[in-house]
């Protein structure tokens, strides 16, 4: 089988993996819509109050329903709001790592592991034939924005440990440190540089750059400008 609990309305005798790949998906957002649910000590009723609140109410009956397997419907806008509903990301409906060992990523496809799916399906492992240059490069950023930002608050604290130094042991400390993450920052924002570059040739815009960062765009640039404000 391809996960371990089954309190969906299917058949209990009858093997996930002989749904229809559909319903096998459906199946397993609903059991976890419900593991969740029981998880927070809520009513199927409670939930549905708080679709409502979110701004896209789902009658209580509809929720039970889809609990119980009868629904032949889920729509994808539902999925994002009961993940909010229930203070959880949707992907964990989709693929509950942690609650279900393996799932059926496709149609045709055996059965994977829960956590295997999930990074596909959010762009973190490369899909076979797949060319996601705007994700990859996006992906790319955000390591590439971390480590600048961490690289250039540590240059900014070992500058100030220059100043304050007691003497001049720890002043040479500090400069050597202070070389050391400049030079790190130097290279990130290089690499940061690289990417937003990219990403403004393959036709998108950049994410927004923090004002400590401002300087890895050039001049003319007003990508930081317009997103400081």
């Amino acid at each position: 089988m391809t996960q371990d609990r089954s309190d969906h309305g299917y058949e209990k005798d009858a093997e996930v993996d002989d749904l229809e790949w559909e319903d096998h998906v459906m199946a397993t957002v609903a059991d976890e819509v419900r593991r969740r649910r029981k998880e927070l000590g809520w009513s199927a009723q409670d939930l549905a109050d708080r679709c409502e609140e979110a701004g896209y109410p789902i009658p209580r009956n509809v929720i039970a329903n889809m609990e119980s397997g009868r629904r032949a419907v889920l729509p994808l806008v539902e999925v994002m709001v009961l993940a909010k509903a229930l203070r959880m990301s949707p992907i964990a409906l989709i693929y509950p790592v942690g609650y279900v060992n393996e799932v059926r990523q496709l149609p045709y496809e055996e059965p994977r592991p829960a956590w295997d799916a999930l990074q596909w399906f959010t762009g973190n492992s490369p899909a076979e034939g797949a060319t996601d240059y705007m994700l990859d490069h996006f992906l790319a950023h955000d390591l590439e924005l971390r480590s600048a930002l961490a690289a250039v608050e540590s240059e900014d604290y070992e500058r100030w440990k220059v100043k304050t130094a007691a003497n001049r042991v720890q002043r040479e400390a500090a400069e050597r440190a202070l070389a050391r993450y400049a030079d790190q920052a130097t290279n990130a924002k290089h690499e940061l540089r690289h990417h937003r570059d990219a990403i403004r040739e393959g036709g998108g815009t950049p994410p927004h750059l923090p004002s400590p960062l401002a300087d890895v765009d050039p001049p003319d640039s007003n990508t930081t400008e317009e997103n400081d404000l």
